[in-house]
């Protein structure tokens, strides 16, 4: 028997402005880009609820894993989201679960995901979350939220996934589950969504890193690359992932923010949109480069990307303060 909240068909589903169009980068890391699909499946504006990107720092091996936080899901929509204790069967959990209307975010396995073909489907084994919404047990498939879309996949994938005909190891650890009670189509209205927004983007400027995290990540980056020409190539994907993808695809997402505003009805933030969006793309014009200097083991000048980095987002935090306080 199939359980499910909304009758999505993935040959059909048409994903969130913010993954469709040109844009330096098409996913940004799979716990953000999930709730942009969730939220945009169910009938929310997820642009709303990036303010959170402003507090994005750099952590000295790593930019942060950026994430929506709970409390601003809350705050703006209304969706409560908890963890979900697995304590039975995964599989029971989930079927329980989406009886009740819940969404559940758990993280699996990306080798068993199809959508991931050519990346990491039968290729690679990688922790991702997805946001299941349909499931059907006997049928063995099932409807999930996943990166810049939503998917479905079935038969061996959905045996693998959930782990059955085999036995379970005494030692084996249970995935992290969230459930998330959301409303189909909340119907909330647009000034007072705005308002909330706005509110969010004050606490979350007022969040942000003490100094400027561009200029501590470039004082390192140089020698990153050069001991990066002496390790495999896996290691550079890794590197690039955890520090050129979280700040770049995290700015442009604040960039579009600023747009949606201006778009909105509200003046002052096309600098900040500007700046932001300089971030983004020289990120990725910075990926490229650095990939490029480590296979032909060239010293290569970074200087004039990593300024206009560095400088763009005091350009961009400055506006927004000069334009708040207005």
């Amino acid at each position: 028997m199939k359980t499910e909240i909304l009758p999505l068909d993935a040959t059909r589903y048409e994903a969130h402005a913010l993954h469709r169009g040109e844009r330096a980068w098409m996913e940004t890391n799979c716990y953000a880009d999930l709730w942009i699909e969730v939220l945009h499946g169910f009938g929310y504006e997820p642009t709303a609820l990036l303010p959170f990107t402003l507090g994005l720092d750099f952590e000295g091996d790593q930019w942060l894993f950026f994430k929506p936080p709970t409390g601003d899901l809350l705050d703006l929509y209304g969706v409560d989201v908890q963890e979900l204790n697995i304590w039975r069967n995964l599989l029971d959990h989930v079927v329980e679960q989406l009886s009740r209307k819940r969404v559940v975010m758990v993280e699996m396995d990306a080798f068993f995901l199809p959508d991931t073909a050519g990346v990491s489907y039968r290729l690679a084994h990688t922790k991702t979350t997805i946001g299941i919404q349909s499931i059907d047990r006997e049928a063995r498939t099932l409807g999930y939220f996943h990166n810049a879309g939503y998917f479905s996949l079935a038969g061996d994938d959905f045996t693998a996934l959930f782990g059955l005909g085999r036995e379970k190891r005494d030692d084996e650890l249970v995935p992290y589950t969230e459930f998330a009670k959301l409303q189909v189509n909340p119907g909330i209205a647009n000034a007072e969504l705005l308002q909330r927004s706005l509110q969010l983007l004050r606490k979350h400027l007022a969040r942000r890193p003490a100094d400027n995290p561009f200029t501590r990540f470039r004082e390192g980056f140089s020698a990153d690359v050069t001991w990066l020409s002496s390790q495999p190539q896996e290691v550079f994907h890794q590197y690039s992932f955890a520090t050129l993808r979280q700040c770049g695809a995290c700015f442009e997402l604040a960039s579009s923010y600023m747009q949606w505003l201006t778009q909105s009805g509200q003046p002052g933030f096309e600098a900040a949109a500007k700046a932001f969006e300089i971030i983004g793309t020289q990120a990725k014009t910075l990926q490229f480069k650095a990939a490029r200097a480590v296979v032909l083991k060239r010293a290569v000048d970074f200087a004039p990307m990593l300024d206009a980095m560095e400088q763009s987002w005091q350009h961009g935090m400055d506006s927004l303060d000069a334009q708040l306080k207005a």
